[in-house]
């Protein structure tokens, strides 16, 4: 991980090396914030076909950069998905997200969007453990 003005980058070879001038994931302000992942495989960058297996493989380069901060699933606060045919896909790429996140599931937004070749890409928001402010209750 590298540190700037109390950020840190998490990086990881378990998910897609970024593609331009990102980071995996952002640690701050007690927030993993990940990078829009596609579903490219990190070894072979092979996409799968069809929504749902892409959805599957974007939640597992997802999943990998929870994982090396020592989060998982049950840790996300928020999700955007991005889907290329939003109508057509929507039951598929529900159905495979419904396999990664348990209930409550998190918050999350799906639009529609132009997404280059491939079918959906996702990013997250994740609350870190520890200490949290004072809510009101």
């Amino acid at each position: 991980m590298s540190e700037s003005n109390g950020k840190q980058a998490v990086h990881t070879d378990g998910a897609p090396r970024p593609a331009g001038a990102y980071s995996q994931g952002v640690v701050a302000g007690g927030f993993l914030f990940t990078a829009g992942f596609g579903p490219q495989d990190p070894v072979t960058g092979a996409v799968p076909k069809g929504v749902g297996a892409q959805t599957a493989q974007v939640l597992r380069n997802v999943g990998a950069v929870l994982a090396a901060r020592g989060l998982s699933p049950r840790d996300v606060v928020k999700v955007t998905a991005h889907l290329q045919h939003l109508r057509r896909d929507f039951a598929a790429y529900d159905a495979a997200y419904r396999e990664f996140f348990e209930e409550p599931h998190p918050v999350r937004t799906t639009v529609g969007s132009d997404l280059m070749d491939i079918l959906v890409e996702i990013d997250v928001v994740v609350l870190l453990p520890g200490p949290g402010p004072d809510l009101p209750g």
